[in-house]
């Protein structure tokens, strides 16, 4: 019989792949749909006047975001990405134009260290965090497993953390470890928890 360790680290990827498997059932449609709805929700919500955003481009299915990116750096926000380092370390980088991109670690659109402006944890008002799966309730999510999220938001102080997610990733039960942290908010095309 495994040990009590590896039953929890089996039972959450067993989550973690029915949240990823419930996002990538969505016909193109839908998922397109529901991605504009949780963009507009976070755009009409008290958190569209944070003024700086720590946010992610859309991999794996992922909810779409790019409609809130695209709208926040029109309205002048300082709208920062993900630059993944070994060890599960994160920086927040500002791209400081169109050539500030590049494909970087995990094939996800990345901004270029050189050509962007970091922000420290302390400065963002708003962080936008992908998710595998989640419980309502709890406001807990699943990532995708190499834990940056969970070692970058303790540090954000006075941000609000918001997953958004499809409906479909809602789980009834939650696996969840003693370094995970619940969110402000999760918002779903149909509701916020």
């Amino acid at each position: 019989m495994p040990d009590h360790s590896l039953q929890k680290f089996i039972q959450k990827n067993t989550q973690r792949q029915a949240g990823i498997s419930a996002r990538k059932g969505l016909d193109r449609d839908a998922a397109a749909r529901f991605s504009r709805i949780i963009s507009e929700k976070l755009i009409s919500s008290a958190y569209g006047k944070a003024a700086v955003i720590f946010s992610y481009q859309p991999f794996g299915g992922e909810v779409d975001i790019s409609y809130f990116n695209e709208w926040a750096v029109s309205e002048k926000k300082r709208v920062a990405f993900p630059i993944c380092r070994d060890g599960g370390k994160m920086t927040a980088a500002l791209p400081n134009g169109p050539d500030a991109w590049e494909i970087g670690k995990y094939g996800i659109r990345t901004p270029v260290e050189s050509r962007s402006t970091l922000l420290e944890p302390a400065e963002l008002e708003l962080v936008i965090v992908p998710c595998a799966a989640f419980h309502g309730t709890s406001k807990m999510r699943i990532g995708m497993g190499a834990g940056y999220y969970d070692r970058y938001l303790p540090q954000c102080g006075k941000a609000a953390a918001i997953a958004v997610a499809f409906e479909a990733q809602r789980l009834d039960d939650l696996r969840a470890d003693e370094w995970d942290m619940p969110l402000t908010h999760i918002v779903t095309e149909e509701r916020w928890y």
